[in-house]
């Protein structure tokens, strides 16, 4: 069995991935001063699934996915893979077999910075990457598995929690999650309220004017 560069930490209680799950990335982006976040990356499974979970990080050689195989064997139900790859896209580092494998594995998405190849048996398996490539991975390393990875200008560390969806890619430090989980539920009820008044025709735009004369407009 492969090892981590440091024993991982703990998978999240399931009430606390199925509250950030019913979130928006931009919801909980907002609440991270709009500074944390993947940019690049984007879905190729169909349908418009979202995934969260607890970051499974691999940082591996470009158009390498060795270590991407030694994660999966250490992947507990839930966890999001996410893999640093350099984002290089000339050789994919996971395909169709490596999504089947990581479905029995209980895997809940994966995220990846760099190519993935075989689009098509990925249709009904979350996947977050920066592009297509049908020429295979190498197996040859280097590499790890529970390192700080930067994937799409964002740093995941292993633990943190990950939220996917169709706008991208957000995590947050395991210390941050509970502040965090509390704000963006907040702005989330706070921007239902102003689609109400947007229906409604009384959606408050007072402040324009006073934002443009600040500005000197």
């Amino acid at each position: 069995m492969p090892a981590p560069a440091q024993p991982l930490p703990p998978p999240y209680p399931p009430e606390v991935v199925e509250a950030f799950r019913a979130l928006a990335t931009s919801e909980v982006s907002d609440c991270l001063d709009r500074l944390r976040g993947a940019t690049g990356l984007r879905p190729w499974h169909a349908g418009g699934a979202r995934a969260a979970g607890c970051a499974l990080t691999v940082k591996t050689r470009p158009g390498d996915n060795l270590h991407v195989h030694a994660a999966l064997e250490l992947a507990r139900p839930g966890d999001v893979l996410v893999v640093d790859a350099g984002g290089e896209l000339t050789n994919a580092v996971a395909g169709e077999l490596l999504a089947r494998y990581g479905r029995t594995r209980g895997v809940a998405a994966f995220v990846v910075e760099g190519a993935i190849r075989d689009v098509a048996g990925w249709r009904d398996f979350p996947v977050w990457a920066r592009g297509v490539s049908h020429l295979g991975p190498w197996k040859d390393g280097p590499g790890q598995v529970g390192v700080p990875v930067a994937v799409g200008g964002m740093v995941v560390l292993c633990g943190d929690l990950v939220l996917c969806d169709e706008d991208g890619v957000v995590a947050v430090r395991r210390e941050e999650v509970p502040a965090v989980l509390a704000r963006a539920r907040a702005k989330a009820d706070d921007e239902e309220h102003q689609r109400a008044l947007i229906a409604e025709g009384r959606w408050d735009r007072s402040w324009l004017d006073a934002a443009l004369k600040k500005r000197g407009k």
